[in-house]
């Protein structure tokens, strides 16, 4: 999935009629919400280059390097989006926006601190399915002094803090099956897949992507993310003693970077997930 990760939902009668089973999934049965100021970010900084007119940001997946024009430049690499448009507002704040197919899929909105050493970034992803949006606010760090001339957004940014306005994002739910868990979010990205090491199709996404699981013990599963192939995320999800929160730590594969965020159960917002098409 693009961004941020997985949560679980409701336990049927059949289970309880099925010990074997039971132990091992009624721990995540339930939905799910990110508690965000118990997220660690990424140690690995982000790099921004703004000079000259062009902008560059060699830690992004893919690379991006184009004119800080407002206009709109082909982007390949990314099954995502297709072209994006940066336009420089002034000496401290810049715009992003990214299309697939004639289609804004996400916007950012990047605003430097007059000391130059805070960074705050405004984010609305639209690429899910069913239109409802990631609406996100990330606060970066500058490491290093910052630029004596040019635009302020140039530099190296250690990612400081998150908060999520949506519900999209932070909140997943997961349901036993045999064997197995079914998950969806409220974007509509979800999958039923079985602990037995094979690739099932994870639905609502733009490309072809898979999901492996593994049962570790009764409190924690492994979940590993491909995308056409190719391993972009690796998770491990640990329950509480007490089933009321979870630890899970995200390795994105593709960028070399590790978050862990703790995620809370929560109560009357247990809804089956949608079928899978």
């Amino acid at each position: 999935m693009k961004n941020i990760s997985w949560l679980f939902l409701l336990l049927s009668f059949f289970f309880l009629l099925v010990p074997g089973t039971l132990l091992a999934q009624n721990a995540f049965d339930g939905t799910w919400a990110l508690e965000s100021d118990q997220t660690e970010l990424p140690k690995k900084p982000d790099i921004y280059l703004l000079q000259g007119g062009i902008y560059q940001c060699s830690t992004c997946v893919p690379a991006i390097k184009v004119h800080a024009d407002g206009k709109s430049y082909p982007v390949a690499g990314s099954p995502y989006f297709s072209s994006i448009s940066v336009r420089t507002v002034d000496s401290r704040d810049l715009q992003i926006t990214e299309t697939q197919k004639g289609k804004t899929v996400y916007t950012e909105n990047d605003s430097v601190s007059p000391d130059g050493n805070l960074l705050m970034q405004k984010v609305t992803d639209s690429s899910a399915p069913n239109g409802e949006p990631v609406i996100a606010e990330e606060t970066f760090e500058r490491i290093g002094a910052p630029p004596v001339s040019g635009n302020m957004i140039s530099g190296l940014w250690q990612a400081h803090r998150i908060h999520f306005s949506s519900a999209n994002g932070t909140t997943v739910t997961y349901h036993a099956t045999a064997n197995g868990l079914q998950v969806s979010t409220p974007g509509g990205e979800g999958y039923d897949a079985k602990f037995d090491g094979k690739e099932y199709r994870i639905r609502g996404v733009p490309v072809r992507s898979t999901v492996t699981l593994k049962r570790v013990n009764a409190r924690t599963i492994e979940e590993t993310d491909r995308d056409e192939g190719v391993v972009h995320y690796r998770l491990r999800m640990a329950v509480s003693r007490d089933g009321k929160t979870m630890k899970v730590t995200e390795l994105d594969k593709e960028r070399g970077t590790k978050t862990t965020y703790r995620m809370e159960k929560q109560s009357g917002l247990n809804h089956p997930p949608k079928p899978t098409a």
